[in-house]
């Protein structure tokens, strides 16, 4: 069995750049490079990892891939493109000197303008991907739900992963909307989901193991085991947990689970997805 962590970071910190790392987020202000994070997956028993961008330049792919040539555990990339570029291709084809570099994402949450993912120079961006063999993650909260449904049925062939679960209010307990539009997302097959990102939607301090069942429920019954995969969110997940922490949540809610499902949601999803 190979124990993929589907979703982490990397970054030299830096203030101005890295601006969305709030004061009260202070624990990971700092760098965060592979010799980190190599102990803490050995000590979690994770073999290998794939490694998403956090910032929304091309230069962020070159810091990535070149992390990527050092560490064999970073057994994928996720990087930033232009999307919306009128060389869109030129740089897909650029890329695909990468075996490492397994696809693309944008932070489609911090956009003012909610639909962007729906503007037609995104869109024809996102209509390129396949032809390279390039993944999709999805980064968005909840009230993008519905605009990420229109997306992936206007591409039944990309393959698409929705991040964080899109960040549902568990601190507030809030449920029934973001669950109604999961499974309206769901019901498109050419979409996954990554069991990440939840416990920076708790309460930071107070949080507790069953504040993620019923989140849980919601996308195991929508997506079903072989399209979940587990991710960490390291080292963003730092600000309210441990990774020890983080996957414990996933390892105590997969033991309902049979063996084959397990391996699935802790690798075999994540290695067939990004075709690691």
């Amino acid at each position: 069995m190979v124990t993929i962590d589907a979703h982490q970071h990397f970054w030299n910190y830096d203030p101005v750049r890295d601006s969305w790392i709030t004061p009260e987020m202070g624990v990971i202000r700092r760098d965060f490079l592979p010799v980190d994070l190599a102990p803490v997956l050995k000590e979690n028993n994770v073999d290998g990892c794939v490694a998403v961008q956090a910032c929304q330049t091309e230069a962020e792919n070159d810091f990535l891939l070149s992390l990527a040539a050092d560490a064999s555990f970073i057994k994928g990339v996720v990087g930033w493109v232009d999307l919306r570029a009128d060389n869109i291709d030129d740089r897909l084809q650029h890329y695909k000197q990468y075996d490492r570099l397994k696809g693309f994402r944008h932070v489609l949450q911090g956009e003012a303008d909610r639909a962007l993912m729906l503007k037609p120079e995104f869109k024809n961006g996102i209509s390129k991907l396949a032809k390279y063999g390039y993944t999709y993650d999805i980064l968005i909260f909840t009230d993008q739900i519905n605009y990420a449904t229109e997306l992936v049925a206007a591409f039944p062939d990309q393959k698409f992963v929705l991040d964080h679960i899109a960040k549902p209010l568990i601190k507030d307990g809030d449920i029934n909307d973001w669950a109604k539009d999961i499974n309206a997302l769901a019901r498109h097959e050419n979409v996954w989901c990554k069991l990440s990102g939840m416990v920076t939607e708790a309460d930071w301090k107070n949080w507790e193991t069953g504040h993620f069942t019923p989140y849980l429920d919601v996308v195991t019954a929508a997506f079903g085991t072989t399209r979940l995969m587990y991710g960490s969110d390291w080292p963003v997940c730092q600000v309210a947990a441990t990774y020890n922490q983080v996957k414990g949540i996933v390892d105590e809610y997969a033991q309902q689970f049979s063996k084959d499902e397990q391996k699935l949601i802790f690798g075999g999803n994540a290695v067939s997805f990004y075709n690691l």
